[in-house]
């Protein structure tokens, strides 16, 4: 039965984008939901908003503080250079490669006005995985700062590369992208052209590229408004207007879909502060929480436990804080209750989406997320529509057990460069198959109970299970390798490994991270490393018996805690 504020979340909905109301929906040719009356390019997004809030703080980064109308003044002239000394052509693609900083969110801003697309480079990786996705997306210009550059040099690769001082001012951390001083003039942006390029981890190893289009961006951003707009407007409507302007902590990655899509975007659209962190560091987050007067956080569920359990939190007026969002991985039933009592000024929410999906899917808020606390919520309504497929593509019933799937507007276009990972990702009515399984009970609440995928979700990052057992393979003295995830209170799950070796090296699990530290990306590494005398076990087709594997050492490790 629908709870009382799904009633209210339905019914202000209706008045948002009803007649009358603040934003228009239409339909694509597809059919799926779009907004008619808000910018359907970023850039168009990007100089609507910033003209809006012009005078408001955008960005709060190490003792700068920078309005939306200085931060797009900024990304146009960068634009301009993009065009004018680099060459940059509308469908050129630009990696950008730094930690989060304000000169990451100008050069996105500016590759997207100059027409390019922006290929968001993951931050965390080491040379091989730099490697890789620079060959696949061949960008015509890569922008890093001092750490990414040398990581570029370092894969060999002929890429022309600015390297910028991201801890000065934006001005001089600008500075290197203006030295050639010519400018050039902009393209026309188009909803249907190609605007970004993320990186997702999936089953078959090597992260793959999502090229979005302009319209699949902004629908998501969109998305993530209109939720907003409806909960803004149950608060007015009992009397509990929001603090004003409102302010998030920047404490994920803006290379994540959740960075950019329902973190930087959306707080363009709806004039919301962006306070930076360079890395995250809970104790610095409480900091910067009271300090800043932050009003919005969200991250991986690791980060608000991080908070709850820091020794340092008592210190410090946290009254600012009104919600506590998680996405990325499944938060411990355990920890809802425990946010609640924490923060007894913050309402807890949750989100489910997908790189592939621009971060839209459910998401589950205030009560109704304590009384199912085990559910990612409804559907983005009215963007996103969530089917339940069996292995046919059929549609399943409520309560019936099968592969989630997404069709929106906001779903990406295609995977860069490999068609037939394309293909196999949409059914032929435009569901994206995620992966995931899960049910939807009576009340349209979705719950993710397994994943078809063989990925690890370590604090919501996701790890290939296949490329970090291809990473091992490289070790001489190892035979057999196999990889799975294993429950953690903090991450949720860590990677592990079992290994054989039939020389006779010695093979010791530090020698085998130390090997990985060289490969690839620290979070990757396995947590647990256990070194087999035997060949490990094997199903009848020959293959590693995994899930044996998986499920005795899970217990092992569950009996020794």
């Amino acid at each position: 039965m629908p709870s009382e504020l799904d009633g209210k979340i339905d019914a202000t909905l209706a008045e948002v984008i009803g007649p009358g109301g603040s934003v228009q929906i239409e339909r694509d040719e597809k059919g799926r939901a779009i907004v008619a009356n808000f910018p359907a390019t970023l850039p168009m997004l990007f100089d609507a908003f910033c003209a809006l809030y012009g005078s408001t703080e955008a960005v709060i980064a190490e003792g700068e503080r920078l309005t939306f109308a200085a931060l797009d003044e900024a990304a146009t002239r960068l634009a301009h250079a993009l065009v004018g000394s680099f060459g940059i052509v509308k469908g050129d693609r630009v990696a950008i490669a730094m930690r989060n900083c304000p000169a990451w969110i100008v050069s996105y801003m500016a590759v997207l006005k100059a027409g390019g697309i922006a290929v968001l480079v993951n931050g965390w990786w080491q040379t091989e995985e730099l490697r890789h996705g620079l060959a696949l997306t061949e960008p015509r210009l890569v922008i890093c700062d001092a750490a990414r550059a040398r990581r570029a040099e370092a894969t060999g690769l002929d890429v022309p590369t600015v390297s910028l001082p991201v801890e000065r001012p934006i001005e001089e951390a600008l500075a290197p992208m203006f030295e050639r001083g010519v400018s050039g003039p902009l393209p026309e942006v188009r909803p249907e052209d190609d605007a970004t390029i993320l990186f997702t981890s999936g089953s078959t190893g090597l992260s793959k590229g999502a090229l979005s289009t302009h319209r699949a961006a902004t629908t998501g951003v969109y998305a993530y408004a209109v939720g907003l707009l409806t909960l803004l407007g149950i608060l007015a409507k009992d009397g509990r207007p929001p603090a004003s302007p409102p302010k998030t902590l920047v404490n994920v990655p803006l290379f994540h879909v959740t960075g950019e899509i329902p973190v930087l975007l959306n707080s363009f659209v709806i004039g919301r502060t962006m306070v930076l962190m360079a890395k995250w560091d809970p104790g610095e987050a409480l900091r910067l929480i009271a300090e800043e007067k932050i009003t919005y956080f969200v991250g991986v569920p690791t980060m608000s436990l991080e908070l709850m359990q820091h020794p340092d939190r008592e210190k410090y007026d946290l009254s600012s804080l009104t919600d506590i969002a998680a996405g990325g991985a499944a938060r411990p039933v355990a920890h809802v209750k425990r946010l609640q009592e924490s923060f007894r000024g913050a309402q807890p929410a949750l989100g489910y989406g997908l790189t592939e999906t621009n971060a839209v899917g459910c998401s589950n808020y205030w009560q109704n997320y304590a009384d199912k606390p085990a559910s990612s919520g409804r559907s983005h309504a009215p963007f996103v529509e969530i089917a339940i497929l069996d292995d046919d593509d059929r549609h399943l019933a409520a309560g019936e057990r099968g592969e989630i799937a997404i069709r929106s507007a906001a779903n990406f276009h295609r995977y860069w460069r490999d068609p037939a990972a394309t293909e196999a990702a949409f059914t032929a009515d435009d569901y994206f198959r995620t992966g995931d399984i899960g049910y939807l009970d009576e009340d349209n609440y979705l719950f993710i109970v397994d994943r078809k995928k063989d990925i690890i979700i370590r604090g919501g990052e996701n790890i290939s299970c296949q490329e970090v057992e291809a990473a091992i393979y490289a070790h001489p003295a190892v035979s057999e390798a196999s990889v799975f995830g294993v429950p953690d209170e903090r991450l949720g799950e860590v990677p592990a490994a079992v290994l054989y070796s039939e020389s006779d090296e010695a093979l010791s699990a530090e020698a085998v991270r130390d090997f990985l530290a060289q490969r690839v990306a620290r979070f990757k590494i396995p947590a647990h490393i256990w070194v087999h005398r035997d060949p490990l076990p094997k199903l009848g087709t020959g293959k590693i018996d995994k899930l044996t594997l998986r499920e005795g050492y899970r217990k092992a490790l569950t009996e020794a805690v």
